[in-house]
């Protein structure tokens, strides 16, 4: 679950990262260029990547008995918010016959995905502390077990 987590922060992300790039190049359109048909399907994955994220961490959350429960719904709240938000933006631009640079900057600046994006790296560095512990609780784990045996 940690995994699939960690996958869909690296989509948006991703997209984000290509998206600066594309809004760069001064494009009146993605119509007849490669990176136009690219902007449309990292477009693609970001929405499949935020659609029931929120869902996906509670989940997460649940399986990996993390305390305080509470600290998390209310941080998930947040992160449900700004995702659904966020989606709207981009299935906004997604819907448009031609999408520009100019327009694709306009939603790189949006609030929404910016906060999502702060929400994200957040979640992220959380994955990789709480895979760091899991990590190192494996010998510990295993020393015990050999120990009782």
């Amino acid at each position: 679950m940690l995994d699939e987590i960690s996958n869909r922060c690296n989509a948006v992300e991703e997209c984000y990262e290509f998206m600066l790039a594309y809004a760069a190049q001064g494009l009146s359109s993605d119509q007849g260029s490669k990176s136009g048909g690219n902007l449309r399907d990292f477009l693609q994955r970001a929405v499949e990547a935020l659609t029931g994220l929120a869902e996906t961490c509670a989940i997460a959350v649940k399986n990996e008995g993390l305390e305080p429960a509470h600290k998390y719904a209310a941080f998930l709240a947040v992160l449900d918010r700004d995702a659904r938000d966020s989606l709207s933006a981009i299935e906004l631009v997604r819907a448009q016959p031609a999408i520009s640079s100019q327009l694709i900057d306009n939603l790189n600046a949006s609030i929404h995905l910016r906060a999502l994006l702060t929400d994200l790296f957040l979640v992220d560095e959380i994955v990789k502390t709480l895979e760091i512990v899991k990590t190192l609780a494996k010998p510990t784990m295993q020393a015990l077990t050999n120990e009782s045996e």
